[in-house]
This record gives C-alpha cells, structure tokens and sequence, in this order.
C-alpha cells in the first residue's frame, strides 16, 4: 500500500498512455462489438474484481439488449506487482450451465489468471466464453488465452488508471498511465 504522498508521487511522474477521451473511444466501440455478437444470446456478464470495475461500469449501460450480471472476484497479484498464485476470492452465484459467458476485465497482461478463469467456466458448462479487456498489453510473446473484444493495446509497461492500480492506487483515474521507468 503506498501512502498518499508516495501515490502523488508516481502520478506526478507517470507518462499518460490512453487519455480520457480515448479510453471512453475504446469503450463505446467495444460495446458496439460485443452487440454485435452477443446481442441475441441473452448472455451472463461476469466483471473481474476489482480492476473491471470502471470498464464494466461504463460498458454496461451502453450494452442495449438482455443480459444477466455477476462478478467474480480472482487475483494472482493482491497488492503486490507481481503474479503469485492463483486465488479464488468470489466465485460468481448465477448458473453458468448452458450459458453463453462474457468475462469484462481491465487487463489481458500475461493471461494467466483470464486463461484460468476461462477453463473453470467451461469446466462448469459454460456453453461459450468471450473475453472483453478494457487494455491488452503487448508483451512480444503468445499468452494462453486471447480478448474477443479488446478496447486498447498497450506496450509492455506497468500500468493504471481506467480500474489498473499501482500498488492499490490510482484505479480511478479516467485515463491510463505508465509508471515512469518501469
């Protein structure tokens, strides 16, 4: 956890990546693209804890047709800046049998906690499982799972804002920013 002044700090510092109005862009065409698709499949959406939070927030009003909601709540970071293992906070309590699932996350970095979270719904019966990121970063190697939908591509930088944290801060910022040197 940083302290308020260590927090300003790396916000002073930071390099802006995707502004405000480029990040709400990003939004709006996904949510064009998942209507596209999903619109006739009455799907369940599941918003990743805590980093989905702003993506789904201002994706799901502009979704214009039935769905059903839930979230789940997994991580492999906690406040720390690097993976660990994979933990189970919250699994999600609507039914996933025979569903048509959209998983909405912040964040495609290394995709191993969405690779997970994708095998564990089809696991469970899921009929398909889509992916929509608010960012894909372009780390210059395969990941074990892809985005259907994705609103930003980013270079292999440590991130936040637009739901990203730094060490717990800056979720709620509009834009997106790299930490400077890193």
């Amino acid at each position: 956890m940083l302290s308020a002044d260590e927090a300003q700090r790396i916000f002073d510092e930071a390099d802006l990546v995707v502004s405000a109005q480029e990040s709400e862009a990003a939004v709006r065409r996904v949510a064009g693209e998942i209507g596209a698709a999903l619109r006739d499949a009455h799907p369940l959406v599941l918003s990743v804890m805590g980093g989905a939070v702003i993506f789904t927030g201002r994706l799901l009003p502009l979704l214009a047709f039935p769905l059903e909601f839930d979230y789940l709540h997994v991580t492999r970071y906690g406040d720390t800046t690097t993976g660990c293992e994979l933990s189970w906070i919250v699994a999600p309590r609507a039914s996933i049998a025979g569903r048509t699932v959209l998983v909405v996350d912040d964040i495609l970095d290394e995709g191993i906690t969405l690779a997970a979270v994708k095998r564990r719904l089809l696991e469970q019966g899921a009929r398909d499982c889509r992916i929509a990121v608010f960012a894909d970063k372009d780390l210059g190697r395969a990941k074990p799972v892809a985005a259907d939908f994705v609103g930003v591509h980013l270079p292999n930088r440590y991130v936040f804002g637009f739901g990203m944290d730094v060490k717990g801060a800056w979720r709620n910022l509009p834009a997106v920013y790299a930490v400077k040197g890193m």
